[in-house]
């Protein structure tokens, strides 16, 4: 039996996710805030006769206390992680700061990332083919990190803050072999490309339901996105890092992979990590 740990759970590919690999024997433990669509979460692993594999455990990762707290709890209650997986989202149109001070979408889909796999590495390596399997957006729509202010205080959508925490996620993953030049763990991009999830919900109306019908129309479907993302995590790469669009491999030679770039996020988010953490 593997054990896998789902950011985002409890919706969408996160949802999809945890219940195939439920389904056929595994545990689950599946993060995300809402305490509503834990239950229901648990609710289908109870009908699948996987209640005993299947855990809900509640945290707000949009806060460092929230994203330490699942570390903690993790590490409190499994031996080894085989599996990874950061699917957790959510577009905010308007910017939001969370209580540490930081942009909410930089909290949420960048630095939840650093701070839970860094945290569980451990337990990573002590699986027998661990792979970290990084749902965002490698080879997808261009966007930029904003150096100068990664918080976004000035000139902030939700487009290009959703795109700046892909791009940190890119250079999450390149800066990953150099963390761990001896790590057995595989670090995985994926690019989903466009699937119909609930990743519309906050949007106002009628945009939600301009896109939310769009959706339904064009986007994949979950349970057909999920399928070649459960195979990379049942058959980990080679390489340790990789990164793919709808199961095909990316050449990591795009400016978006800078080894130099991924460095010097690896030290800015550090830092400001430590800045948190003295503050509080």
């Amino acid at each position: 039996m593997r054990t896998y740990v789902i950011t985002g759970g409890t919706d969408g590919m996160g949802k999809g996710l945890g219940l195939h690999f439920l389904r056929r024997g595994d545990k689950v433990i599946a993060v995300a805030s809402g305490e509503a669509k834990g239950r229901a979460f648990l609710a289908e692993a109870r009908g699948l006769g996987a209640e005993g594999r299947a855990v809900f455990l509640r945290a707000d990762l949009s806060t460092v206390a929230g994203m330490r707290h699942v570390v903690e709890e993790v590490k409190a209650t499994t031996e080894a992680v085989d599996g990874l997986v950061f699917a957790t989202q959510r577009f905010r149109s308007t910017r939001e700061e969370t209580v540490d001070g930081l942009e909410f979408t930089f909290a949420l889909a960048y630095l939840s990332r650093f701070v839970i796999c860094h945290g569980l590495m451990e337990h990573l390596e002590r699986a027998e083919a661990p792979v970290v399997m990084n749902i965002a957006g490698p080879g997808g729509v261009p966007g930029h990190v904003k150096w100068d202010d990664l918080q976004w205080r000035k000139g902030y959508t939700g487009m290009r803050a959703a795109m700046q925490a892909s791009r940190c996620n890119d250079l999450l993953g390149v800066a990953f072999p150099a963390r761990y030049p001896a790590a057995r763990t595989r670090y995985v991009l994926y690019n989903p490309g466009f699937v119909n999830t609930s990743l519309a919900d906050p949007l106002p109306q009628p945009k939600r339901a301009v896109v939310k019908a769009f959706a339904r129309l064009f986007a994949t479907p979950v349970g057909k996105a999920i399928v070649p993302i459960a195979a990379l995590l049942d058959n980990a790469p080679g390489p340790a890092i990789t990164a793919y669009k709808q199961g095909k491999p990316l050449r990591l030679t795009a400016k978006e992979f800078d080894p130099a770039n991924a460095a010097r996020l690896d030290s800015v988010t550090t830092n400001l990590l430590e800045q948190i953490t003295v503050i509080r």
